[in-house]
């Protein structure tokens, strides 16, 4: 996987010396990259020669005099030019592993990369963490990462993982915290197995790290109808306990789904702290809500609207508080109608893993001039969805227009498309 330019950004240098799409940057200074760590590395200073492979197969040199932290305006098809450490484990919960044929390419990839998650916070357990690995990690004081811990207890943790290596992550934790690393640990909750006594020892452990540990987000499970292997889904009263158990601990925060399945309201913004690992379902609720209260809404429209969420059951939560607000506005109808996932099963309720014939199910009888959808659902930069079905798709068969919502965590696009009615 080579250095592929797959953008250059406009006033860069890059762009004034017409280096272009699909270009490969071979060397800076005669040094070969290995990922992005080392592009940006070599790339701090003020006089630098770099060396690129044209589209055609043309060899060019540049001597490059630049101000030492100016970028060069180029953007890579991926943060790693070699190739991307694989995941070698079996997680008995693994989401990859319980996926049909038929999906995008990349929702199959297992990777378990440092890079990817220094550069990118990609999740990792450690399992395949070299010396040379450790070596360049502090050599560089790379950092925070984010740790897919699950659970300190090496025999459980062997067993949770399927891997023989997966027991040293207490071994691992406290090298990182020897050597000034810090990282944002993930738990994703097993009742049965990680769960109950197995979470307290782990939080109890993960506390012993001190400020090396600068979050823990404790996520549910997620089964999916095509699951071999028997696990138990999170239940109310394993939420309320596990809701409990973190509550002892600081920096722990538990994923908003804890708090739905519990049957209790979403905590204020203060129990998130610096919404570490939003990406994780923890915080994504509570912020949404306290963007839209700070929105001005409009008293009216100027023509009768009909307007629907296409939500996640996950985001019903706080969609159907925001409906009632936007319901007080002239001539505005709004309803909230949650996708039902008949692809994955009932358990699985984010957005992200919508499909398009879920969508099309769910919209394609409903009373709505336009459909709010967020960007999440489709692959990114795309209209592709992760069946491969595009937008243009889902408008041909349901009969409906769609407003796809760029940040996820905001109403304000939607209240200024109001406003311009």
């Amino acid at each position: 996987m080579p250095a592929i330019v797959s953008e250059v950004l406009n006033g860069s240098i890059a762009q004034d010396l017409e280096i272009q799409i699909n270009d490969e940057i071979l060397s800076i200074d005669n040094t070969k990259m290995s990922d992005m760590i080392d592009y940006n590395y070599l790339c701090k200073s003020e006089f630098l020669t770099l060396e690129i492979k044209k589209f055609d197969g043309e060899i060019e040199v540049f001597e490059i005099e630049k101000d030492y932290d100016e970028d060069l305006g180029i953007v890579f098809e991926s943060a790693v030019f070699d190739r991307v450490k694989p995941c070698l484990n079996h997680c008995i919960f693994c989401f990859v592993d319980q996926q049909p044929k038929g999906l995008r390419e990349t929702l199959y990839i297992k990777d378990d990369d440092y890079r990817l998650s220094y550069l990118q916070g990609t999740y990792i357990t450690l399992t395949n963490l070299s010396k040379k690995d450790k070596e360049r990690i502090k050599q560089l004081h790379l950092g925070p990462f984010y740790v897919s811990v699950h659970t300190t207890n090496p025999e459980l943790r062997i067993k949770m993982l399927q891997n023989p290596n997966a027991g040293k992550i207490l071994e691992n934790l406290k090298w990182f915290r020897k050597n000034g690393i810090p990282f944002h640990a993930q738990i994703v909750l097993c009742p049965g197995y990680n769960d109950g006594v197995e979470l307290e020892r782990t939080l109890s452990d993960l506390s012993g790290l001190k400020n090396t540990v600068l979050s823990v987000a404790i996520v549910p499970v997620g089964i999916t109808q095509f699951r071999e292997r028997g696990l138990r889904r999170v239940d109310k009263k394993c939420a309320l306990e596990t809701i409990k158990i973190a509550s002892k601990y600081k920096r722990v925060c538990c994923s908003d789904e804890f708090f739905l399945l519990a049957e209790m309201d979403v905590p204020p913004a203060k129990y998130y702290g610096n919404f570490n690992q939003l990406e994780d379902g923890v915080g994504a609720l509570r912020l949404l809500l306290d963007d839209f209260k700070l929105q001005k809404l409009p008293q009216k429209i100027h023509k009768p609207l009909k307007i629907s969420f296409a939500a996640s059951y996950a985001a019903k939560y706080a969609i159907d508080k925001i409906a009632v607000e936007l319901n007080k506005i002239n001539n505005l109808t709004v309803t909230v109608n949650p996708v039902r996932s008949d692809y994955w099963g009932d358990d699985i309720t984010v957005a992200g893993l919508i499909t398009s014939n879920d969508l099309i199910r769910t919209v394609k009888n409903i009373d709505t001039d336009l459909v709010i959808i967020p960007s999440v659902m489709l692959k990114p930069y795309s209209e592709i969805f992760l069946d491969g079905n595009n937008l243009d798709y889902v408008k041909l068969q349901s009969k409906k227009e769609f407003f796809v919502v760029k940040d996820i965590y905001s109403m304000h696009e939607i209240v200024e498309y109001l406003k311009s009615l």
